[in-house]
């Protein structure tokens, strides 16, 4: 049965993490779904959650769950504000949205140490700096 599902394979989706403002005593970081497609995405839903070894412990974060009618065409959309202390961590969205009938879904993670200025670019259609996964 599962054999007969077609593979609706994501592409022209990206999950990023810009930094949005700094001072001398914080960053402010943001999450953005981005819309790299030349259609809009619809019925979206991103689930967020953090994971992973702190200090000798096992630490988990609350998941959250994001929703969103639709996204235009290339364009973006803010999913949350993040924590620089969970950086440390495996933080997962698993994005789900559809196209016409069609329904897609992905996993994306940032692995633990990933967001550092070393992986910076320039985040395409939000113009800021940050980490970006296709």
């Amino acid at each position: 049965m599962i054999k007969d599902l077609p593979e609706n394979i994501v592409k022209d989706i990206a999950i990023a993490v810009a930094l949005e403002s700094e001072n001398v005593e914080s960053k402010v970081w943001y999450v953005y779904l981005i819309n790299l497609k030349n259609e809009p995405i619809e019925n979206v839903l991103v689930t967020s959650k953090g994971y992973g070894e702190k200090d000798g412990e096992l630490v988990k974060t609350s998941v959250l769950r994001h929703s969103f009618p639709a996204i235009s065409p290339q364009s973006y959309k803010l999913i949350e504000p993040i924590d620089e202390q969970t950086f440390g961590l495996n933080n997962e969205y698993w994005l789900s949205y559809y196209i016409g009938r069609d329904i897609f879904d992905k996993k994306f993670i940032f692995l633990p140490e990933s967001i550092v200025d070393d992986n910076f670019i320039k985040l395409p259609m939000i113009n800021k700096p940050g980490v970006m996964i296709r």
